[in-house]
C-alpha cells in the first residue's frame, strides 16, 4: 500500500470518528434525538414481536397439526397422545437448550426491570436472544406461559444496546429501555396506551414529561408496524356496554378485593411449587419433562391449560357458560400456569393472568346469578376481573385500565375497571408488597421492589466517598505525646492502632487537648472501638450505621484484618447522597438533558 493511500485512509477514519463523536454529542444533548432513537427501537421491536409470535404459532401448528387460524388453547379435538407427549418432550428440548446456553453464557439474564433498578438501564442484547428463544420454545410446545417476557426482554435489550452505542446519560438510557418494553407490550396487545403505561409503572418506575415522548413514540411505532404486518399476536377483542349502572361499582370493588387475594395466592403458589419441585426432583431436565406431562394431563380436561390462552380468552368473552364449568376452567388454567413456571418453563404470566381474571369475573357473575337472578352482565364482570387480576399479578393498574379501554372502546367501562384495579393493587401492595416480576427477584435473593433507580445507591459506596489520608497513632501513646504530635488545628480526629497495626478506636483532637493530663492515657478518650465501616457498604447502609453508632465520623477498615484505610464523616456522606439524589431528580424531570 502506498504512503498516500495510507494517509488518505487515516484521514478518512479521523473524519468519520469526528462525525461519530459529533453525532453522539447531539444525541446526548437533544431530547428530540432520544425520541428518534425510540422510534427506531419501536419499529424494530414491532417487527421482532411479529416474528416471535409467528414462530411460536408456527411451532404449535407443526407439533399439534393445527389449522392456520386456530389457537392452541381453543383446540378441543386434539388426540390424548399429543397432549401428553408434546409438552413433555418440549420440556426435554428446553432442558437441552438450557444446557447449551449455560455452556455459552452461564450468567443469568438480567430483566429490564432489574436493569433499570440496579444497572442504570444497561442490558445485554444477548440476554434478549436467550430469553426470546426459551420463551418461544416454551410457548410453542404448549406450556402455559406467554411470549410477553421474551418481547420485553428483546425490546429492552435493543433499546439498551442502541442507547449505549450513543453513550446516553443514565436517565436517558433508563427511559429508552422503558420505551423498548412499551413497544413490546404495545405490539403484543395492539394497545399503545397499555404499552406506554406498562413502561411507566413497571420499567421506568415513574411518570415524567421527559419520558412521555420517547415512550409513546416507541409504543405507537411498534403498534403501527405490527398492524401493517397483521401480527395480531395477543389482540384481545371484546364488546362492552356503552352505559354502566352505578350499582356496578360496589361489585367492581368486591371483584378487585377478591382478585387481589387470588393474585397473592397464585404468586406464592409459583414460588412454593418451584421450591418443592427443586427439593424433590434435583434434575432440571426431569422437572421440565414432568411439568410438561402435568400440563398435558390438565389439557385432557380442557385445552385452556395450553399455551398463553389467547383462543380461550376469546371464547370466554364470546360465549356463555354456567358457573361450575367456568370454575373448572379457572382452576385448570391457574394450575397449568403454576406448574409450567414452577417446573422451569420460560415465559410470562401477563396473558395467563388476563384469562384467569376474565374467568374469575364470569364466575363471579354466575354465582350472583344463582343467588340474585338474573345477576350482573357476565361480559362486563369478565372485563373487570381481567383488569383486576392482571393488576394483582403484573402490578400495573393504569396499564390494565387502558387495556380494558383499548379492548372494548367503551369509556363507560373505564370507571368500574379503575375502581377494581385500585382495590386490587392496594391489597397486593399492603399484604404482599410484590408484583410477579419483583416476587421472582425476591425468590432469587434480590431486594428489588420496583424499577426505581437504586443502582446509584450501590455505586455510591463508602470507598468512593471516604478520605484516604487519615492521621494515625499508636493506642499506647501517652496523652502528652499525643498533644505534642497533634496540636489543635492540625487534625480533627485521629485513628488509633493496636500493636499489630489494626484499628483500635477514634480520638477527637480537641477532646484530647481539653482532657486533664493526670491520667496520661488515651484509653479513656477512645470512641467507636467496635464500630467501623467497610469500603463496600453503600450510602444507605452507612447512614444506618452512623445513626446506630450516634457518631459524626467513623473509620473505614479493609475487612477482617481491620486495617484502617480511610475516614468518613456523616456530614460529607449526607452531602454526597443529597447531590446524587438531586442529580437523579433532574434526570427524571428532564432538566439534565435540557
Amino acid at each position: 500500500m502506498h504512503t498516500s493511500d495510507l494517509r488518505r485512509r487515516v484521514l478518512l477514519l479521523r473524519r468519520w470518528s469526528r462525525l461519530a463523536a459529533q453525532l453522539r454529542g447531539w444525541v446526548r444533548g437533544s431530547e428530540v434525538a432520544v425520541v428518534v432513537l425510540a422510534v427506531l427501537v419501536g419499529g424494530t421491536v414491532g417487527l421482532l414481536a411479529w416474528g416471535m409470535g409467528a414462530l411460536a404459532h408456527g411451532l404449535q401448528r407443526l407439533l399439534y397439526d393445527l389449522e392456520p387460524h386456530l389457537r392452541l388453547s381453543a383446540a378441543t379435538r386434539l388426540p390424548a397422545w399429543q397432549l401428553l407427549l408434546i409438552p413433555a418432550l418440549g420440556g426435554l428440548a428446553l432442558a437441552m437448550l438450557n444446557r447449551a446456553i449455560a455452556r455459552w453464557r452461564p450468567k443469568a439474564p438480567i430483566d429490564p426491570i432489574e436493569a433499570n433498578a440496579m444497572h442504570g438501564g444497561r442490558l445485554s442484547l444477548t440476554d434478549g436472544v436467550v430469553v426470546g428463544a426459551q420463551t418461544v420454545l416454551s410457548n410453542g410446545v404448549g406450556a402455559s406461559v406467554g411470549l410477553e417476557a421474551g418481547y420485553t426482554q428483546v425490546g429492552g435489550g435493543i433499546a439498551s444496546r442502541l442507547g449505549q452505542a450513543f453513550s446516553l446519560r443514565r436517565g436517558d438510557l433508563r427511559i429508552l429501555v422503558g420505551a423498548g418494553t412499551a413497544a413490546a407490550i404495545g405490539a403484543a396487545f395492539d394497545a399503545p396506551l397499555t404499552g406506554a403505561f406498562y413502561a411507566f409503572e413497571l420499567v421506568i418506575g415513574t411518570y415524567s414529561i421527559a419520558a412521555l415522548f420517547p415512550v409513546v413514540a416507541a409504543a405507537v411505532t411498534a403498534v403501527l408496524v405490527a398492524r401493517s404486518l397483521q401480527a395480531g399476536t395477543y389482540i384481545v377483542e371484546s364488546a362492552a356496554p356503552s352505559v354502566v349502572d352505578l350499582g356496578t361499582y360496589p361489585l367492581a370493588l368486591l371483584i378487585g378485593a377478591l382478585c387481589g387475594l387470588a393474585g397473592i395466592a397464585m404468586m406464592r403458589g409459583v414460588g412454593l411449587t418451584e421450591a418443592l419441585l427443586v427439593r424433590s426432583i434435583p434434575s432440571a431436565t426431569l422437572r421440565l419433562m414432568l411439568g410438561g406431562l402435568a400440563v398435558g394431563g390438565l389439557a385432557l380436561i380442557s385445552p385452556v391449560a395450553l399455551s398463553a390462552g389467547h383462543g380461550a380468552l376469546h371464547l370466554a368473552f364470546m360465549t356463555e357458560a354456567p358457573a361450575w364449568p367456568v370454575l373448572a376452567l379457572l382452576l385448570v388454567k391457574a394450575a397449568s400456569s403454576i406448574l409450567s413456571l414452577g417446573s422451569g418453563f420460560r415465559g410470562g404470566l401477563f396473558f395467563a393472568s388476563l384469562l384467569i381474571g376474565a374467568l374469575g369475573g364470569k364466575l363471579f357473575a354466575g354465582v350472583l346469578a344463582l343467588w340474585l337472578p338474573p345477576g350482573p352482565d357476565p361480559l362486563l364482570m369478565a372485563i373487570i376481573g381481567m383488569s383486576a387480576f392482571g393488576t394483582a399479578v403484573i402490578g400495573a393498574p393504569l396499564a390494565m385500565t387502558f387495556l380494558a379501554l383499548e379492548t372494548t372502546g367503551s369509556l363507560a367501562v373505564a370507571g368500574p375497571v379503575l375502581a377494581a384495579v385500585a382495590v386490587s393493587g392496594l391489597i397486593v401492595r399492603r399484604l404482599f408488597g410484590y408484583s410477579f416480576a419483583t416476587w421472582r427477584f425476591h425468590l432469587r435473593g434480590e431486594t428489588i421492589r420496583s424499577a426505581h433507580d437504586i443502582g446509584w445507591i450501590n455505586d455510591l459506596t463508602v470507598g468512593s466517598v471516604m478520605r484516604r489520608e487519615v492521621p494515625t497513632a499508636a493506642a499506647t501513646l501517652d496523652l502528652a505525646a499525643f498533644r505534642q504530635r497533634f496540636p489543635l488545628g492540625a487534625a480533627t480526629r485521629v485513628v488509633l492502632l493496636d500493636e499489630a497495626g489494626r484499628y483500635a478506636g477514634l480520638v477527637s483532637v480537641p477532646e484530647a487537648h481539653a482532657a486533664p493530663l493526670e491520667g496520661g492515657s488515651l484509653s479513656g478518650l477512645m470512641h467507636l472501638d467496635d464500630r467501623v465501616l467497610l469500603p463496600s457498604m453503600n450510602a444507605r447502609v452507612a447512614m444506618a450505621a452512623f445513626e446506630a453508632a450516634e457518631a459524626e465520623a467513623m473509620a473505614v477498615v479493609d475487612g477482617p484484618g481491620r486495617k484502617p484505610i480511610g475516614l468518613v464523616t456523616e456530614a460529607h456522606l449526607l452531602r454526597r447522597y443529597g447531590e446524587e439524589m438531586e442529580k437523579r431528580r433532574r434526570e427524571e424531570s428532564g432538566i439534565a438533558s435540557a
